[in-house]
């Protein structure tokens, strides 16, 4: 019997749920639990049943993402996804993979769909492109000293912490400065009602003898400037030292001063020898505020994976370095629509993209195009890799158009979904 996706009824979701939880081998507490459904977005939800049974999971969610310029651009994301092994290697994935696509493409609302990837490998085949990464780092702060610049009269004035072992205590002072910095770094996402929680997930099995979230906010003459979330996990040697680890979860702040605060009460904190962060910028400045970074134990994830479901609104919805006028050849086997050519113009005022039988400047691939979008990856580099072409041999469209594509900073995805 054919099985194909349908959408996901709200009395299903239990079973529905249970079935990625087994594909993931997870287990949850209550509190997590009525979080994702709370979350879920059933009506854009997906299934595939077997004799009654869920047996596949795929789910979207509707984001607002930051891109190159400031906008924050509505973004499908994809989540969720699983399928049990019983039902491996039927086409179960790809078929929900190309209904979401369509999907998203028949509402006309969402020019670009981003994901996590559990298993990198999977969705490249689908045209989504690594388009951002991660940094992690463990600090030996016993060793490291933090050289930070001597603020202004004026950044230091009436700057002060307010710290609380409760970290949802001070959930509002967070997100009045994440929503502030949103716009400031692509890839970001804005958060909606709700999402403001998931921050703030705290599982005992997951803290490995730390601390319960803790927070730190910095406040300039009482309004909210930066936050970091972390928890302390305090540790003994044989001989009696103390040998504890500060675990940052989540640190933003709107202006140097603020940043270099928090970074300096993490840096302080008693019976604490390191500072592990996950998931920070490639480019956070930190990283040029330590006297020894061989000491800082670094090291570079994958992180988020985009392709666009519309090549022409996704490319006009975004801003450009530096001016472009290209004619871009893209193929994409999965989403025929996008395949032809298209000819982009813009700069850093905005832009336009529309179809043309203008003869192409360069070709790629739609996973290419979801690779360079944010501006993290080089197009110059593709093209090294042989990923991108240029049609015509040293008419210097592809140095033009790779700095048209650059961002001032590094993208990156500040949590999962």
């Amino acid at each position: 019997m054919t099985m194909e996706p349908r959408v996901l009824q709200r009395s299903e979701w239990d079973a529905w749920y249970d079935v990625l939880l087994s594909a993931f081998a997870s287990e949850e507490t209550s509190q997590e639990r009525e979080l994702y459904r709370s979350l879920t977005e059933v009506e854009r939800s997906l299934g595939i049943w077997d004799e009654g049974r869920p047996v596949a999971t795929a789910g979207l969610l509707s984001f607002r993402m930051a891109v190159p310029g400031g906008a924050v651009v509505p973004t499908a994301g994809v989540t969720m996804v699983s399928v049990a092994p019983t039902h491996r290697r039927r086409g179960l994935l790809r078929s929900m993979m190309r209904r979401q696509l369509e999907d998203v493409r028949a509402a006309g609302q969402e020019p670009l769909a981003a994901l996590t990837a559990s298993e990198p490998a999977i969705y490249g085949r689908f045209g989504y492109g690594l388009a951002a990464r991660a940094l992690s780092a463990r600090i030996d702060t016993s060793r490291v000293a933090l050289e930070l610049p001597a603020p202004t009269a004026a950044e230091a004035d009436g700057l002060r912490l307010r710290q609380s072992d409760e970290a949802a205590s001070l959930l509002a002072e967070c997100e009045a400065v994440y929503a502030r910095v949103v716009p400031r770094r692509p890839g970001m996402l804005a958060r909606r009602p709700g999402w403001e929680r998931m921050p703030l997930l705290d599982p005992e099995r997951s803290r490995a003898g730390a601390s319960p979230l803790r927070c730190v906010v910095a406040l300039r003459d009482g309004e909210p400037v930066g936050y970091a979330r972390y928890a302390v996990n305090v540790r003994w040697t044989e001989t009696g030292a103390s040998d504890g680890e500060v675990r940052l979860r989540e640190l933003e702040a709107l202006d140097p001063a603020g940043y270099a605060a928090l970074w300096r009460f993490l840096w302080d904190i008693d019976l604490t020898t390191s500072i592990v962060a996950g998931d920070r910028p490639l480019d956070d400045p930190w990283l040029h505020l330590v006297n020894d970074p061989r000491r800082c134990g670094t090291a570079v994830g994958d992180s988020l994976y985009l392709r666009p479901v519309e090549v022409g609104a996704a490319l006009a919805a975004r801003c450009y370095a530096a001016p472009v006028d290209v004619v871009l050849e893209v193929e994409d086997a999965f989403c025929p629509w996008n395949t032809g050519r298209w000819r982009l113009s813009g700069d850093e005022k905005g832009a336009v993209c529309e179809p043309t039988r203008d003869a192409a400047d360069l070709s790629l691939s739609v996973r290419e195009l979801g690779r360079a979008y944010l501006g993290g990856t080089s197009l110059t580099a593709l093209a090294g890799a042989g990923l991108v072409a240029e049609q015509r041999p040293g008419s210097g469209a592809l140095r033009a158009t790779a700095a048209a594509f650059t961002s001032e900073v590094q993208p990156w995805l500040p949590h999962g979904f």
